[in-house]
């Protein structure tokens, strides 16, 4: 890993969400300290005061940063001689955008949890206000730090497997086979609610990474796509299961499955790419491991140690060989690339080549363009709809 500290200190985060009881917001802390590059000195860790300040002080974080509102941190903490450096935003979909849009007025830096936000419109002004002010902007689609991801996307722009032809990737779940939205599960509750979801529930939720992944190690955008959008469980207000056809320019064919009721599957989430000179296959629930199936040669299991991968697949291991790395890992792969940009850009240095493969806003307008679209196919009768 990529250690830059000419900043002479950690870098000071704020959190927006991620209070008692939510998920992301713990992972999000988690990556941030496993390499020591960040410090978590502010919050407005949820929009119910008393929990807010209950996250607060469990985090020790000084009761005077604890704010009752994301406007009140952006504006406080720019004004500090001491404020944040960068915002972690990690509250359900629709905070995305009002919560982004107060930090960078504030001039601070974000990293946002996906999906962006809710709509193109609100991508598009997010993209908009990143270019006007040069602020740095990050969205953790965490697979892509991966190693063995990283390791597959070089081999495909290294020219290894020939022209691409397919493109097949999957994500499915089952954790939403009943109604659980209905129940006091707080992960299913906001998920499947629109207002605060969106337009896409599996699609939105895991659909975007399906689709962030495929295009990342890929290098392609889908030009068009034809979608069957469902909502299998009945009274669910939100699609629970996507099946999508796929068109690239270069006249390649792709699918993308995402479900939530795939009952016995947990993280599913798996990419096939295939070309004129051979294959690959990965598995998030394997990921130290991807086989490589070359035309004329011998199939090859590549590990994530040693000589099996090269630099791009390295630069994020962390661990000796056999010790496996995953989700959290991932992650901190991401907040620590961020944090060399980010100290880069403070001390008008630059980051390492290798630190630069962080998502950031074009993917996430990217995966915008990508939900409303799938949406509009499925309304119309799985038309086949141009990006």
């Amino acid at each position: 890993m990529s250690k830059q500290t000419s900043l002479g200190r950690r870098l000071r985060l704020g959190m927006v969400g991620g209070g008692q009881g939510a998920f992301i917001g713990a992972v999000h802390r988690i990556a941030a300290r496993l390499d020591d590059r960040y410090e978590l000195v502010a919050g407005a860790l949820s929009s119910k005061p008393d929990v807010a300040a209950a996250s607060a002080a469990g985090l020790f974080i000084d009761r005077d940063r604890s704010y009752a509102s994301f406007e009140d941190m952006a504006k406080q903490e720019a004004a500090r001689e001491d404020g944040i450096d960068v915002c972690a935003i990690v509250t359900p979909n629709h905070l995305h955008f009002p919560a982004a849009m107060a930090m960078l007025d504030a001039g601070i830096h974000v990293i946002c949890d996906k999906p962006l936000c809710m709509t193109v419109d609100e991508a598009e002004k997010i993209a908009a206000k990143v270019k006007e002010t040069g602020l740095l902007f990050a969205l953790t689609h965490n697979y892509t730090a991966y190693p063995m991801v990283r390791e597959a996307r070089q081999m495909v722009a290294d020219g290894k497997l020939g022209n691409i032809r397919l493109v097949q990737v999957e994500y499915p779940q089952g954790w939403m086979a009943t109604k659980v939205e209905d129940t006091d599960n707080k992960q299913a509750n906001w998920r499947a609610d629109p207002a605060k979801a969106g337009m896409g529930g599996a699609l939105g939720d895991i659909g975007t990474h399906a689709h962030n992944l495929a295009n990342f190690v890929s290098g392609m955008t889908p030009s068009e796509i034809c979608a069957d959008v469902d909502a299998i469980v009945e009274g669910r207000k939100l699609d629970d299961n996507v099946q999508i056809l796929m068109r690239y320019e270069n006249g390649a064919r792709g699918m993308l499955w995402a479900s939530q009721v795939a009952i016995g599957h947990e993280n599913g989430l798996r990419l096939r790419i295939y070309g004129d000179k051979g294959g690959l296959e990965w598995a998030q629930e394997h990921p130290n491991h991807m086989h490589f199936r070359p035309l004329d040669g011998r199939p090859e299991l590549l590990t994530r140690g040693g000589a099996s991968i090269g630099a791009e697949g390295l630069h994020g291991v962390r661990v000796p060989p056999g010790h496996p790395e995953g989700y959290l890992e991932g992650f901190s792969n991401l907040y620590t690339d961020f944090a060399d940009q980010l100290v880069a850009h403070l001390t008008n240095g630059k980051a390492d080549a290798a630190a630069m493969l962080v998502p950031g806003v074009k993917e996430g307008l990217e995966g915008m363009k990508f939900v409303e679209a799938v949406v509009r196919s499925g309304r119309d009768g799985a038309v086949w709809v141009k990006m």
